[in-house]
């Protein structure tokens, strides 16, 4: 700060002022500056009449107790870096003293997340590069594929009759919407009318289920009065259901009505696919 000399007077209060007086009224003789102002050095005392180191110090030395802490709940150097916005050179000399923590077993979790992620990023993708493929060397089935899809496809899905109990009707259930689809098609290449098709949706009564039946009637492209009483399955506390949430569309139930000729021919068709095939590979394996 500026301070008073007996020579000049007051002291100026600022830079300016200086300048000022430090040349004489006629301009002719500067004031000797040097020899006649003095500044004196003045703490500035922070709040309560501490000084400011005593309050770094304080600062840091709580800084490095919340560090070591930190470091003996099992925190890692970056972990602390973070929490607290210091170097990682001072949290180092901080606790470096202290056991290396064991990991927890998040941690152990994210480790391996992390080591096995590119493998798995490159087993996924070569899966879709994959099913891609395959799928290109399909191309558009001819009817005779398509008869013969649908015959594996109900055989595997649908209903049979049981020599204990006869019940000669083509009823196909199943959760896919495109196995739904696909059978559709082959009942209408077979030339079913779609007048002849019952609708029924089986889900869990804890499920969406005016959202089901809405799902279900968009993939069949049917209205509501295609569609008979939705069945539901009770809950049961012991079971552990893993499909549920939004994707929880339950089972879709296609009946045909008046289908025991139809049924007939289903099983005639399969056991003849089944014949034919055992006579290929015979003929296969003999040659």
């Amino acid at each position: 700060m500026w301070s008073y000399h007996p020579d000049y007077g007051r002291a100026p209060t600022d830079f300016r002022s200086v300048q000022q007086h430090g040349a004489h009224s006629n301009g002719s003789e500067k004031m000797p500056f040097r020899s006649n102002w003095r500044i004196d050095q003045v703490s500035v005392l922070p709040p309560h009449g501490a000084s400011e180191p005593a309050v770094m110090v304080q600062a840091k030395t709580d800084m490095r107790a919340r560090a070591r802490e930190l470091r003996l709940a099992g925190k890692t150097y970056d972990e602390i870096v973070a929490e607290l916005g210091v170097s990682k050179s001072s949290v180092s000399l901080w606790v470096r003293d202290l056991p290396k923590p064991r990991k927890t077993a998040e941690q152990l979790h994210a480790m391996r997340e992390a080591r096995w992620a590119p493998h798995r990023r490159a087993v996924a993708i070569k899966r879709i590069e994959t099913k891609l493929e395959a799928a290109n060397e399909i191309g558009r089935p001819t009817d005779r594929e398509l008869f013969l899809i649908g015959v594996g496809l109900y055989w595997s899905e649908g209903t049979k009759s049981k020599p204990h109990r006869l019940s000669e009707r083509a009823t196909f259930i199943n959760s896919d919407p495109d196995m739904i689809t696909l059978y559709l098609a082959w009942l209408r290449l077979l030339g079913v009318e779609e007048d002849r098709l019952r609708f029924h949706v089986m889900i869990h009564e804890s499920a969406d289920v005016a959202g089901a039946e809405a799902f279900w009637a968009d993939v069949v492209g049917a209205d509501g009065g295609a569609f008979g009483k939705t069945t539901l399955k009770k809950h049961n506390p012991k079971t552990i259901r893993k499909n549920v949430g939004d994707d929880d569309r339950g089972c879709l139930i296609v009946r045909v009505t008046g289908s025991a000729d139809l049924y007939r021919r289903i099983e005639g068709w399969w056991y003849g696919i089944v014949v034919s095939a055992c006579r290929s590979d015979q003929a296969n394996r003999t040659n």
